[in-house]
């Protein structure tokens, strides 16, 4: 009499496992890269300060800033209060710009 025996599979290899196995994400979430830092340092730093004067509102402080600096006139104010809010949130400064630059 001839017996038969099922392939045994290993607990680390079943297809369950494997799905219900989540993975290490490649690049940690807020992994901006070289190409997305603070233009430099004073800007890092003001942004900073920034954030901790006006805590979680404070990306739309620098938008209302660059706003009033972009009706004034007052390129230089304009650009380092975008910077300031670009560092803080980057969708809110690239909707800044798309809306100033309309007008």
């Amino acid at each position: 009499m001839s017996y038969r025996y099922a392939f045994v599979r290993h607990a680390i290899c079943s297809p369950v496992t494997r799905a219900l196995t989540t993975r290490a994400p490649a690049r940690a979430a807020n992994d901006n890269g070289n190409n997305h830092r603070a233009s430099n340092e004073a800007v890092l730093q003001a942004a900073l300060r920034h954030f901790g004067q006006h805590g979680l509102r404070a990306a739309e402080v620098a938008r209302k800033h660059a706003e009033s600096a972009f009706f004034a006139n007052d390129r230089l104010a304009y650009d380092w209060w975008l910077a300031i809010c670009r560092t803080l949130d980057k969708r809110l400064a690239r909707l800044t710009e798309g809306t100033l630059s309309v007008n």
